[in-house]
C-alpha cells in the first residue's frame, strides 16, 4: 500500500505513525523547519511557520507576545515586526519551550487563550499587556506603539475596559507605567494606525478630543447618513458659533488612486454642503515639527482654540512614558550633583 506524505507540516512522530521509516523521514527532499518537524514545502509565511511549530508544541502552549499580535493582525511598528522569532507561552509550572527560532515564555498569571488561523493564541487583552515586556531602553516598544496597538485591541473588543482589567490582573507586570499612561489615550473605533497617530498628535497639541470614525448624519434628515468622519468635532462655542469639523487622514497608498480620489471628493462634498469643514491630513503633515505645528494651528483656527492654549512642543511622537522621562531627568540631576 502506498503511503503519501501529508500536504501540511507534520511531526516525525506522526510520520512514523503513518508508516514512514526514519530513513524516509530523513530524506533530503523534506524540509526541517523545526526539530522533529517535516514538511514537503518549506513554510515561509508566519502562519505556515506557526502551523509547523504547532506540530511539536506541548499541551497548554499558545502563541504569544509579538507572534500573537501578528496572528491577530494588530498594527505593529517596524521595530516590532522585525522580530521574526515565534513567541510561545506556557504556565509557570510547566517545562520551558526551548527551540531554535522560538522564544519560550512562562506565565505566572493565567492568560485567556483564543484561536486565530486555527492556532491557539493569547487573547487580545492579554497580548496587549504582554507587549509591555518589550518596553524600555534598547527595546522596540514605545508609548505611541502601545496606544496604536491598544486602539486596535479596544476597537476589536468594542471597549477599553478589557485592557484595563487585563493590566489590573497582573502583579507588577513589565512596562506597567507605560501601559497605564497609554490607557489614557486609547479609544474605541480607530480604523488605522495613522488615524490614531493623528488623533493623539492633535490632542497633545492642545485641541479638544475628536470622536474617531463617527457617523455623520444630514442636518436636514437625521436618518440620512452622509458618511463616517475619521476624526469628528461637533460642539457649540460660547459665542454661539457651531463647530462642525472633520479631520480625514488620507493614506497615500489608498487615497492616491484616481478612483478613490473621486470617491473622496464626492464624500467630502456631501459633508461641506451640509456645513462641515473638512481638513485632510497627509503623512507629510505629521513628518516634521513645522508641519505638525502648522496642522495643529489650522485645526485650532476652525475649532476656535486660541494660539495661547496650544502646546505645540508636545506634538512630537512619544516613545518614552512620563515616568521614564522623569526617571532619566532625576538620574541626570544626581549625576550632576555628584560632579558639582
Amino acid at each position: 500500500m502506498t503511503v503519501y506524505l501529508p500536504s501540511t507540516p507534520f511531526s516525525v512522530v506522526h510520520g512514523r505513525a503513518l508508516g514512514f521509516t526514519d530513513r524516509e523521514l530523513a530524506a533530503d527532499h523534506l524540509d526541517r523547519p523545526f526539530r522533529g518537524v517535516r514538511s514537503v514545502d518549506p513554510p515561509t509565511t508566519l502562519i505556515e511557520r506557526a502551523m509547523a511549530l504547532q506540530c511539536v508544541l506541548p499541551e497548554m502552549t499558545a502563541f504569544s507576545h509579538v507572534t500573537s499580535a501578528q496572528l491577530h493582525g494588530l498594527p505593529l511598528s517596524y521595530a516590532l515586526e522585525a522580530d521574526d522569532r515565534l513567541h510561545v507561552c506556557r504556565p509557570i509550572d510547566t517545562a520551558h519551550v526551548r527551540r531554535s527560532g522560538v522564544v519560550g515564555h512562562r506565565a505566572l498569571h493565567p492568560r485567556s487563550v483564543t484561536r486565530a488561523h486555527g492556532l491557539p493564541v493569547i487573547a487580545l487583552d492579554d497580548t496587549w499587556v504582554d507587549l509591555g515586556e518589550l518596553v524600555g531602553r534598547g527595546k522596540p516598544m514605545g508609548l505611541d506603539d502601545a496606544i496604536v496597538v491598544g486602539d486596535a485591541c479596544a476597537t476589536a473588543l468594542k471597549s477599553v475596559s478589557p485592557l484595563r482589567k487585563a493590566l489590573a490582573r497582573r502583579v507588577r507586570p513589565r512596562g506597567k507605567k507605560l501601559l497605564t499612561e497609554a490607557l489614557e489615550l486609547i479609544r474605541v473605533n480607530s480604523w488605522s494606525p495613522r488615524e490614531t497617530q493623528a488623533r493623539i498628535m492633535l490632542v497633545r497639541g492642545g485641541l479638544p478630543e475628536p470622536t474617531p470614525n463617527q457617523p455623520v448624519y444630514a442636518s436636514w434628515n437625521p436618518k440620512v447618513l452622509l458618511g463616517f468622519g475619521d476624526l469628528v468635532w461637533q460642539f457649540d462655542l460660547p459665542d454661539g458659533r457651531k463647530v462642525r469639523v472633520i479631520g480625514e487622514y488620507q493614506g497615500a497608498e489608498f487615497h492616491s488612486a484616481p478612483e478613490q480620489r473621486a470617491r473622496d471628493k464626492t464624500r467630502r462634498r456631501r459633508f461641506t454642503r451640509d456645513g462641515w469643514t473638512v481638513i485632510e491630513i497627509w503623512a507629510a503633515d505629521m513628518a516634521g515639527a513645522s508641519a505638525r505645528w502648522a496642522l495643529v494651528r489650522r485645526f485650532a483656527h476652525e475649532l476656535g482654540v486660541p494660539e495661547s492654549a496650544l502646546t505645540l512642543q508636545d506634538t512630537d511622537p512619544h516613545f518614552f512614558s512620563r515616568h521614564a522621562i522623569d526617571a532619566a531627568i532625576a538620574r541626570d540631576d544626581r549625576r550632576r550633583a555628584r560632579w558639582a
